[in-house]
């Protein structure tokens, strides 16, 4: 059973003084299980509690020096006849898993090495080890690891010995333990000290060219971060070390474990990196650096409170990737890339407040579903929204009174509000009741008096943002209840939230809209154009813009687009979004070659080029010209080509086997496995079934083979298929909150038929574990395309 508020409320009240040392035994990675060895330390004020730890064999425990038969149900270990220290010592044997959810194994096809990793979060620490798992119960974690002699073994602390297959780590302060982090194998490093501490990037040997062809530029960002956070920040870096490791297999972009990040290794490409590729690995290196102070120093009590470490590592994130860092064009991935996930977010029924009630997320399952573009997109767009309404060095001023009042402790949006009001003298307090107690959002409309463009507002927020002019001219407006004239720029075509400085829709009147339907890639700031391509997506979304008429303008505009990441995301989101969603199946092959043919743009420019290239080897038609580019592409560019060759029956499966001996690795047999499955035959569906539906599927091999098996230019093949997805998939997410997210993010990307409509209402009807529950929810609503009411 889930941990539910209550019981996180009672235990903590009786519980204090708590500590780990772990010990790990990871000496024989080939088998089923590996050997964890704990001992806490805790004071009780109860009589009895619990510890989870899931899934173990060979439990036993030794209470205060004397071994006891506690009462273990494969979730919970119960201790009894408490009051005062206690010492208590778990051994047990858990599984390694594939799934990205607690030990997780990984062999590399390219050269046979085995890879561990502990990828921890909520309700996972206790597959690594005996635990009272809730944030509000932090601990110093002292951790020991026995592995392979020749291995390098990476966790929280600073490594104080080393030798002989045995590693010891200096204790942390106190964490959370769903931060607790352990890493082992082979691996390739670039390690350098910076600030008086030990740095360190590492990844698989397989990658270790990579690893140095970017080490200067990751180490570039990583100071960079590092030494503007050390200026805003009054608390200094919380620890002893700071290593940033590249993984594979994890579910998560990145996980912010206190001095050991870890980052999913698609984010080391092999080729050349494409620029929005680069301009995202900065902002996540911004990101979970952040959360060193923003969930590692404070943590929030409980689960509700998400957006208080999310939000703002993803706003410091962008702001410090762009401004600190100096990569140029990182708020763009934001404002495009992000942002519209946001919208769509809050007009399901799904939707909740940016900082909901603790009631609200009444157990550690609920607080599974909350975890996404809510907290993160749009709670980021809101703090900007927070930091441009107040003032940067008052925002700044609430912020450093805030971490340093609950360093390496817990807090709530209420400490945060009062720090924040502290440091303001205006209503922060009822800000905060508008913007971050509700759902939804507002809609700012442009009319005319005369030709004199008006601003509206349909909501309740207090709004302060950029309008910019199509001729260049721009200002600050504030609105709220009364409209706003601009007389200024009588006559122009305008846009309003230019920059993305507050999180509303806009509605142009009649003259901007031509003119945007016009001239939109002649506007020639980049940020502008995002939040224009933006508003294009929310109207298709919400049916106020056909798809068809869409495309026209994908066709207009993409091939005298100039920004590389503005390309990759109109592609992607076109093809991720509006295909799947608005676009009838038997339509789709059109589709796609409208955007084959707005992405055949020639180019000098190698990013450009490279990133047109992305949107080709996707959706291009014609079989010779995908084998004339093969040679050009990236690896990963190459694979999505043969992919598209295999769906058009242009690659069979002698074709794919020699592509993957042509470089053999853990992404050429994903690479082959999508392709495989993308061939129009029923064979191939049927192979690609019984690869997703083995009960031990990895999550990388589930997401690729699914995503080659869907293809709505064969609707009618895979049509069976939907139906097994929707009947089978329950199952699949029973192997935990993380796995449930993979299996609903790998959803059919195909307009479903009514029949298949009418089986995923039947099947949201009855029992279906949570955070499927919440991604199938949202892909109904999707479909529906429901649109808000403006609060």
């Amino acid at each position: 059973m889930s941990l539910t508020l209550v019981e996180a409320r009672s235990r903590a009240t009786a519980l204090s003084d708590v500590s780990y040392a772990v010990d790990l035994d990871l000496t024989d990675p080939a088998a089923d299980r590996f050997g964890c060895r704990t001992t806490v330390r805790f004071t009780s004020t109860a009589s009895e509690t619990f510890l989870e730890l899931t899934a173990a064999t060979d439990v036993e425990v030794v209470l205060d020096g004397t071994v006891v038969a506690a009462a273990y149900d494969g979730r919970r270990l119960h201790l009894t006849g408490l009051g005062g220290a206690h010492v208590v010592t778990v051994s047990a044997r858990l599984p390694f898993v594939t799934d990205g959810e607690g030990m997780h194994r990984t062999v590399d096809p390219a050269d046979g090495e085995t890879y561990l990793g502990a990828y921890l979060g909520l309700d996972v620490a206790q597959r690594l080890f005996a635990c009272f798992d809730q944030n509000d119960l932090k601990a110093p974690v002292a951790i020991s690891v026995a592995a392979d002699p020749s291995w390098t073994v990476l966790a929280n602390g600073r490594t104080v010995s080393e030798g002989g297959g045995r590693w010891e780590f200096a204790p942390t302060p106190p964490i959370p333990v769903a931060l607790v982090c352990v890493v082992a194998g082979p691996w390739r490093s670039v390690r350098w000290e910076h600030a008086g501490l030990p740095f360190g990037w590492h990844a698989r040997a397989s990658l270790a060219a990579e690893l140095a062809r970017d080490a200067d530029e990751l180490r570039a960002v990583t100071e960079a971060c590092f030494d503007h956070y050390a200026e805003i920040f009054h608390e200094p870096y919380p620890f002893d070390s700071f290593d940033q490791v590249f993984v594979p297999g994890l579910n998560w972009g990145a996980q912010e474990q206190p001095g050991c990040v870890i980052y999913r290794d698609e984010m080391l490409p092999v080729g050349r990196v494409p620029q929005d590729l680069r301009l995202l690995r900065a902002s996540v290196v911004a990101h979970e650096m952040a959360h060193m102070w923003f969930g590692d120093l404070v943590t929030m009590t409980w689960w509700e409170d998400s957006w208080l470490q999310e939000s703002f590592a993803d706003y410091l994130g962008y702001r410090v990737a762009e401004e600190a860092a100096g990569y140029a064009g990182a708020l763009l991935g934001h404002e495009v890339g992000r942002k519209p996930a946001a919208y769509h977010a809050d007009e399901r029924r799904s939707t909740h407040p940016v900082a909901a009630h603790p009631e609200d997320v009444p157990d550690v399952a609920a607080a599974a579903t909350i975890f996404d573009s809510i907290s993160y997109a749009k709670g980021n767009s809101v703090l900007r929204q927070l930091v441009t309404w107040l003032g940067d060095e008052t925002f700044l001023r609430g912020v450093n009174t805030y971490l340093t009042r609950h360093r390496f402790a817990n807090a709530t949006l209420a400490d945060f509000v009062a720090a924040l009001d502290e440091a303001s003298d205006r209503d922060v307090r009822a800000w905060v009741e508008v913007w971050l107690r509700q759902s939804g959002f507002d809609t700012i409309r442009v009319e005319r008096d005369g030709d004199v463009p008006v601003l509206h507002r349909d909501g309740v927020r207090p709004h302060r943002f950029r309008v910019t002019a199509l001729d260049g001219t721009s200002a600050y407006v504030d609105l709220a209840d009364d409209p706003v004239p601009l007389p200024a720029m009588a006559g122009l075509a305008v846009v309003p939230n230019s920059h993305g400085e507050t999180f509303a829709r806009i509605v142009l009147d009649e003259q901007s809209w031509d003119a945007v339907a016009a001239g939109l890639s002649g506007i020639d700031d980049d940020l502008t154009r995002g939040v224009l391509w933006t508003m294009l997506f929310d109207r298709v979304q919400t049916r106020d813009l056909d798809p068809l008429t869409f495309l026209d303008l994908v066709s207009r505009h993409l091939p005298a687009e100039r920004t590389p990441s503005l390309v990759t995301t109109i592609v992607g989101r076109t093809l991720g979004r509006v295909l799947p969603l608005r676009v009838p199946n038997e339509a789709a092959a059109g589709a796609r070659a409208r955007i084959a043919a707005a992405c055949a743009t020639p180019t000098d420019d190698a990013d450009l080029a490279l990133a047109f290239a992305g949107g080709l080897a996707a959706t291009e038609p014609d079989p010779a010209r995908l084998r004339s580019m093969l040679g050009s592409l990236t690896p990963a560019l190459r694979w999505r080509a043969v992919r598209r060759l295999a769906e058009t029956s242009a690659a069979d499966a002698e074709f794919i086997e020699a592509e993957r001996l042509r470089s053999p690795g853990l992404d050429a047999e994903l690479g082959a496995a999508a392709a495989l499955a993308a061939r129009p035959t029923e064979h191939a569906k049927a192979d690609a079934w019984a690869v997703v539906s083995d009960p031990e599927v990895g999550n990388r091999v589930l997401t690729t083979v699914l995503g080659g098996l869907w293809s709505p230019e064969q609707a009618d093949l895979v049509a069976p298929y939907v139906d097994r997805y929707l009947r089978e998939a329950p199952a699949w997410s029973a192997r935990g909150a993380g796995f449930a997210q993979v299996v609903g993010q790998a959803r059919p990307t195909l307009l479903l038929t009514d029949a298949q409509r009418a089986l995923l209402h039947e099947q949201l009807a009855g029992e279906l574990p949570t955070v499927l529950r919440r991604q199938w929810s949202d892909w109904a609503d999707d479909l529906a395309g429901t649109r808000q009411r403006t609060r």
